[in-house]
């Protein structure tokens, strides 16, 4: 069998494969193995429509179905509450 070597990764990344290893009763070498074989054999699990669906409205509840502003209108928002602030005066905007 052949080794392989990968240098340079994230400590994130290295995390999630830990624990999905874990998940899985695997050693994290293990654990790679799988998922190297499984994308580059296509048979990689992919998810299901309705279970998407099921995490989608389960964030939704915890939200309260309220939908998140864009990065532009949260950059607005700060940059208002700062001036509001600095200045005490909601006037001009």
């Amino acid at each position: 069998m052949a080794s392989l070597t990968v240098h340079d990764l994230d400590e994130g990344l290295v995390r999630k494969l830990r624990l999905r290893a874990a998940e899985h009763g695997r050693s994290a070498e293990a654990e790679h193995r799988e998922i190297l074989r499984q994308v580059l054999e296509g048979t990689a699990a992919r998810p299901d429509r309705s279970d998407i669906a099921r995490r989608l409205a389960a964030f939704q509840e915890e939200t309260g179905g309220a939908l998140a502003e864009s990065s532009v209108d949260l950059l607005a928002t700060a940059r208002r509450e700062r001036i509001r602030k600095l200045t005490g005066s909601d006037e001009g905007f």
